[in-house]
């Protein structure tokens, strides 16, 4: 009943700011959207994401997380891609991004072969978009249609992204009002922080959780024991000490997309307190029942995942449809 409450106050406080559809029809957005102007699109950001994750499966994750984080400031239009200018403030300093983030330099060899073969055509923001679709599924992960038709902004906003991401050691309240605010269920919560099956952490974003209650969370078991040593071994308690180590947040298929987070969050082993918070809460009566069903059910995850990343990848920010460009390079507006 809390709960219930919470995510009613929740929804009554936070209104998004963008227009989102799962399907895209009712969105300036649609599949065949570079039929004519460039029919090749898709297929050279699959063959070039192809190579780009086949030299590190861990650009997968990578790719994905940049997709999430531009889609939460501003809608999805590779705000997040901008350098910082004289005239402009970008987003990479931001608290959520500047440790963290990574993939631009992915985003640049793709935009750099687009260019050459359809100059002045696919927005960055569409670009990262299907490099995220692509990205999971060289990983394992599901197939799903990507709407496109995207503009790419002459903006950025420190300020919200400082604001609008969840961050690793955020309890489940405030998460699931941020996910709100841009139009997103409980359910997609869930969904989308089934990525992390694939992603790595940064020991600085999981070391009060190894150093706090990970003994008790995972009941003392003599295997868990020992992964939390290996995890104390990497990470040391005293910050500032290997905060930039990483290690996988899914410690038994890490290169492989499927429901083994959700095991991992059953097991009581997640590594960020963000995770973690979805089974364990006192809140989460509905995170914990979303979970297990999960856990039990990989196609009911891959399903949902899919309608997820539609719906968060048509957020749209309404200002770059009507002024917005198709940048030639994705880290500068065209001058």
């Amino acid at each position: 009943m809390k709960l219930l409450l919470v995510i009613f106050l929740v929804h009554a406080i936070f209104i998004p700011c963008f227009s989102f559809d799962v399907s895209g029809k009712d969105l300036p957005l649609t599949l065949d959207n570079y039929k004519s102007t460039c029919p090749t699109a898709f297929d050279v950001i699959k063959k070039e994401m192809e190579c780009i994750v086949k030299e590190d499966p861990r650009n997968a994750a990578i790719v994905i997380r940049l997709h999430f984080h531009d889609c939460f400031v501003q809608g999805c239009d590779a705000s997040v891609l901008l350098d910082e200018t004289e005239t402009l403030q970008g987003e990479k300093k931001a608290s959520p991004n500047i440790n963290s983030l990574k993939g631009y330099e992915i985003v640049d060899r793709i935009k750099n072969i687009i260019e050459s073969e359809c100059p002045g055509v696919v927005s960055c923001a569409d670009l990262l978009t299907i490099s995220a679709r692509d990205a999971t599924i060289l990983v394992g992960g599901p197939y799903w249609d990507v709407p496109v038709g995207r503009k790419d902004s002459k903006t950025a906003s420190y300020e919200l992204a400082t604001t609008n991401l969840p961050t690793p050691e955020e309890g489940l309240v405030s998460i699931i009002s941020k996910f709100y605010y841009q139009g997103l269920s409980v359910e997609d919560m869930v969904a989308l922080v089934g990525a992390h099956t694939i992603g790595k952490a940064q020991c600085r974003n999981f070391r009060s959780r190894i150093y706090g209650d990970f003994r008790v969370t995972s009941a003392l078991n003599p295997v868990s024991e020992t992964y939390l040593t290996s995890l104390r071994e990497l990470c040391p308690e005293s910050s500032g000490e290997g905060d930039s180590n990483v290690t996988a947040m899914d410690n038994v298929t890490p290169n492989l997309f499927d429901n083994s987070i959700y095991h991992t969050l059953l097991r009581g082993e997640g590594l960020l307190n963000s995770d973690h918070e979805m089974y364990s809460s006192m809140f989460g009566i509905q995170t914990r029942r979303i979970v297990s069903k999960y856990a039990e059910d990989p196609v009911a995850f891959f399903e949902q995942f899919s309608k997820s990343m539609v719906k968060m990848g048509n957020i749209l920010n309404s200002k770059s449809l009507v002024d917005g460009e198709v940048r030639r390079n994705c880290r500068f507006v065209n001058t």
